[in-house]
């Protein structure tokens, strides 16, 4: 009795599992489109927006020439005073300070300067 009860319990019933893969072949290629699916939808909304930003702030770093109103990332306002290769040279304040930067440092070109707003001096 107790055998035959344990016999049922692990006993598969075959007839159910060969209904379902006959019937399920479409299911089955849904799930592997699925993942497909979820990389076109990563890339659309992921990545090219992100070039689309990538190539403007290319753009907008081989564009600078001297002159040009800057913020560095640091967030210090300045005048590019000369460049030269990956190197610039802002003119910062009303003493015209000169500091050294990177070209990948300049965070983006400012419309107006603000440097040239400051009239006092900063007290320590």
């Amino acid at each position: 009795m107790i055998l035959n009860f344990t016999q049922s319990l692990y006993a598969t019933d075959t007839s159910g599992l060969s209904s379902l893969c006959a019937g399920g072949g479409s299911s089955s290629m849904l799930t592997m489109l699925l993942p497909l699916l979820m990389i076109v939808v990563l890339l659309v909304v992921m990545i090219i927006p992100q070039r689309r930003r990538d190539k403007k702030v290319k753009d907008m770093l081989s564009s600078l020439k001297q002159g040009d109103r800057v913020r560095t990332i640091g967030g210090i306002y300045g005048t590019i005073s000369s460049i030269k290769d990956d190197v610039i040279v802002l003119s910062v304040g009303p003493d015209k300070v000169k500091l050294v930067f990177a070209r990948g440092a300049i965070s983006q070109v400012e419309d107006a300067g603000v440097e040239n707003t400051m009239t006092e001096e900063v007290k320590d």
